[in-house]
């Protein structure tokens, strides 16, 4: 008659993401997407680690789906020139990469391109629209 409670975290989760999906501004939502990679990658070494085959591809799939019609397709050739297209190539790589690592098992294959996005990502923080603003308050308040 109920769902089991898991079901509900799952829909609270769910309604959570979209909420967050609908009320964030561009920045944002490239963040969201570089958690969601990185936690698809996480779980698909999870998965790996427990030799949980079905999981591991669908965890891996989604990552690949993610940097692929998410990140990539977020680039704007025309106003990024190089740096858009140096971006496409490297996500290109990781989908390959994470093809690589689910057919061979291959944990270094996940964490390699789990440290490239970790790095991307940590980088698209640094450019957040008042990034540099933040940095400088406490400077502000010490004054």
């Amino acid at each position: 008659m109920f769902a089991s409670p898991r079901s509900g975290a799952n829909t609270y989760a769910r309604v959570g993401v979209e909420t967050g999906v609908l009320t964030a501004d561009p920045h944002k939502l490239i963040m969201m997407l570089f958690d969601g990679a990185i936690l698809s990658i996480a779980a698909a070494a999870a998965a790996m680690d427990g030799k949980d085959i079905p999981a591991k591809g669908q965890a891996v799939s989604k990552a690949i789906d993610i940097i692929l019609n998410g990140l990539k397709a977020s680039l704007d050739a025309k106003a990024g020139g190089e740096l858009a297209d140096r971006l496409a190539a490297l996500y290109d790589y990781m989908g390959e990469r994470l093809l690589h690592a689910n057919l061979n098992n291959s944990r270094a294959a996940l964490d390699e391109v789990s440290g490239l996005l970790h790095t991307l990502r940590e980088a698209w923080e640094g450019i957040a629209p008042g990034a540099e603003a933040g940095a400088r308050a406490p400077e502000t308040v010490a004054a």
